[in-house]
């Protein structure tokens, strides 16, 4: 019984680092995504996307657009 508990313990701290991980990367620009647009258009100011897009390739979009 100690042995089970020992390795849902490990379990479970693997998970919460995984979640803890994930939570700034994934799930924090979906709650706030206005704060994350505003953030990238102060990013992206002065950027001409002609001048540093290669040729064919397709031009930036809205990453928080919905298709």
């Amino acid at each position: 019984m100690a042995g089970l508990s020992r390795t849902l313990g490990i379990f479970g701290a693997f998970v919460a680092v995984v979640g803890a991980a994930f939570y700034p990367i994934y799930f924090r620009p979906l709650l706030l995504p206005e704060e994350y647009k505003k953030e990238q258009l102060m990013n992206r100011a002065g950027i001409v996307q002609e001048d540093i897009q290669p040729a064919g390739l397709k031009v930036w979009s809205d990453p928080f657009g919905r298709k």
